[in-house]
């Protein structure tokens, strides 16, 4: 048995690429593994079907879904709060197309809305500002989340709680100790499948899984956008200085605040922070000045802007309404006077000693904005008037000074899983008009590629941040997750579906919250496979994984044209990981013909398929229901529930087939 425990953090070396270096371990020495061994040794010891690790939505989704399934599971959170960032601050959900995420967030933001619906009646301001949900304070996300760990029976919570380390029995994880941080206390949980749901990776580089940390080149996955990158974030073109180089740089951590307009509600600042300089914000008036505050030339609608803000100096702030005359407050990154990068170099890899002190700094960091908006006297009187406007609010994080308890970590460690998730897995695939296709498809992605800084200011850098990439709304599209990019390639017993196996420039897509609750969802569904068939995790079949998601309403492959209510939807979900279809329509009540069913018979079960499909003939005739009962009849397989003589439309096949060959019970 051997059992790890995390290091010091090594020293930064953010000049160096990582192209052609292997990957990065957890390495101990001696005195470390002797100490974690004598932890682990003394702890009580509580048995569990699945541990997860990590309170964030992907791990709420992870647990409750295993817990849902029977099984007796343990959910591990640092803090004394679920829901990391959306309980802390994310207010605005990060979505660009609904319909590509489903599953418990889609749970999740029912909830919501039934909140405020029950709360203020239907036609109340707060309802639509709510957005159906999608827009929320924090303490009403936070709500959420606790019912959603309190109602399964097998779920056992443990707030507050440190993880100290990781048990092995050869490469299979078996056990992880954690500290209670009020009493002090160590508790060994053992487990038969554990997943990593920290935005750190902590459990999955405590377990001595490799790990990438900062930017890959362009050249080690053929990636536009990767590693040194200067852009005008307003053409989305590059400019000089751009290198494509890979580093160990990563994105600036920001604070994501929630701010009251309530003066009855407001926490007034009436000192700046320990350690105030002003020197940190006088940036921002020269791109005031510059005129870089101006509103978004490419703005495609009013949702998520705060427009009053728009040319002055306040735009330091992006804002967006949510209800009870709140607002989601997010650092913006667009003004060069932008302080908050190359504060989190050492964070990824460092203790929690460090990490509460880095937490610490850039907490200052943002109240010293806060104060520096409303008071500094450089700042026009009308500009100051309107950020006084804005104030802490008092009924959001109570216990913790009314500021958010977790720091927004939009990339730390991403393991090197079976599949690297990369910026060709996000744009359009070669002769296809959608993206890379993955029959293992576990969820959708659809957040365009979005990098937050890595550098300050630079002389001779005028137009943008290093690092900064914005919306690539054009240039990303709805894609397929595989279920790979979850499993580490060198430990068993482990997935990770948040910290997981992508580059840089990918990350900045799947980085959202709402795509991680449909990541922890797939990885809870895969561990109750294994564990039910005796399976290991990296073994678990794809299709039976994909049917037990669809029944819990995941969305596997995106269309434009598709009704969640219909009857065929999720056999077309299912069938779009095969490449039945070319492009993001399914034209689910087009008609078949003979020629295209041949052809996805071969497509869906293999050379079986292709025989059974050599039946028809392969023309351009429309498929009828008598050609499905003769297909029925030659397989083995039920007859299709509509016998009338009419052509069959492309969903009622995909139906049928999906039903025909489904495993029995």
């Amino acid at each position: 048995m051997t059992s790890v425990r995390p290091p010091l953090p090594p020293p930064a070396d953010l000049a160096r690429t990582t192209a052609g270096t292997p990957p990065r371990r957890r390495g101990l020495r001696p005195a470390a593994l002797a100490l974690a061994l004598a932890l682990a040794t003394a702890a009580p010891a509580e048995e569990f079907d699945i541990v997860v690790i990590g309170g964030t939505p992907g791990g709420v989704a992870a647990a409750v879904t295993a817990a849902r399934l029977g099984h007796r599971t343990a959910l591990v959170e640092y803090h004394p709060h679920l829901g990391g960032m959306a309980a802390s601050g994310l207010g605005k959900s990060d979505i660009e197309h609904r319909e590509a995420i489903g599953g418990l967030w889609r749970e999740f933001v029912g909830r919501v809305h039934d909140h405020y619906v029950r709360t203020y009646g239907p036609d109340h301001e707060n309802v639509k500002l709510a957005r159906d949900g999608y827009y929320y304070e924090p303490s009403v996300a936070e709500r959420v989340f606790d019912a959603l760990v309190a109602e399964p029976p097998e779920l056992r919570v443990y707030r507050h709680h440190r993880l100290e380390g990781a048990t092995r029995a050869g490469a299979q994880v078996t056990a992880v100790t954690v500290l209670d941080r009020a009493t002090g206390e160590l508790r060994e949980l053992r487990g038969r499948a554990f997943i990593d749901a920290t935005y750190e990776g902590d459990l999955a580089a405590a377990a001595g899984a490799a790990y990438r940390l900062g930017r890959e080149a362009r050249a080690e996955f053929n990636e536009l956008h990767a590693g040194v990158v200067y852009m005008d974030y307003e053409t989305r073109t590059f400019v000089a200085g751009t290198t494509g180089e890979g580093d160990r740089r990563i994105p600036a951590y920001t604070y994501r605040l929630c701010l009251t307009q309530d003066p009855a509600n407001s926490l007034v600042l009436t000192a700046p922070p320990a350690g105030y300089d002003r020197e940190r914000y006088v940036g921002y008036l020269d791109d005031w000045q510059a005129g870089r505050f101006a509103p978004p030339r490419q703005m495609k609608d009013g949702v998520g802007y705060y427009a009053p803000t728009f040319g002055t100096v306040v735009r330091a702030l992006s804002m967006a309404d949510l209800p009870n005359r709140k607002l989601d407050v997010n650092m913006n990154p667009r003004p060069l006077g932008f302080p908050f990068a190359e504060e989190n170099y050492d964070y990824p890899e460092a203790d929690w000693d460090r990490r509460e002190q880095i937490a610490a700094r850039l907490r200052d960091l943002t109240l010293g904005l806060l104060w520096f908006l409303q008071n500094d006297p450089a700042i026009p009187a009308e500009h100051r008037a309107l950020a006084r406007r804005f104030h802490l609010a008092k009924d959001e994080f109570v216990a913790h000074g009314h500021f958010p308890w977790q720091l927004y970590v939009r990339e730390a460690r991403r393991i090197v899983g079976e599949y690297t998730l990369s910026e060709q897995d996000l744009i359009l695939g070669p002769e296809l008009g959608r993206t890379r296709l993955h029959r293992d498809s576990i969820a959708a992605g659809e957040y365009p590629i979005d990098s937050f800084p890595v550098r300050r200011r630079e002389p001779g850098h005028d137009v943008a941040l290093e690092g900064y990439i914005l919306m690539l709304d054009r240039y990303t599209f709805p894609y397929q997750i595989p279920y790979r990019i979850m499993v580490p390639r060198d430990v068993e017993g482990l997935l990770v579906p948040v910290a997981a196996s992508t580059t840089h420039v990918a990350f900045s897509s799947i980085r959202l919250e709402p795509t991680w609750m449909a990541l922890g969802q797939a990885a809870a569904t895969a561990a109750h496979l294994a564990l039910r068939d005796g399976t290991p995790l990296r073994r678990v079949g794809a299709e039976p994984l994909q049917r037990a998601l669809l029944r819990q309403g995941q969305v596997l492959t995106f269309f434009r044209d598709i009704d969640p209510a219909a009857p065929e939807h999720a056999a077309i979900q299912f069938y779009g990981t095969k490449g039945f279809f070319p492009d993001y329509l399914a034209r689910a009540a087009a008609p078949v013909t003979r020629a295209e069913a041949a052809r996805w018979l071969g497509l869906a079960l293999g050379e079986p398929g292709t025989r059974l499909g050599a039946a028809l003939d392969a023309d351009d005739t429309l498929l009828t229901a008598a050609d499905l009962a003769g297909l029925a009849r030659a397989a083995g397989w039920p007859g299709p529930p509509d016998r009338s003589s009419g052509p069959v439309s492309r969903g009622q096949f995909c139906r049928w087939l999906f039903e025909a060959t489904a495993p029995t019970p």
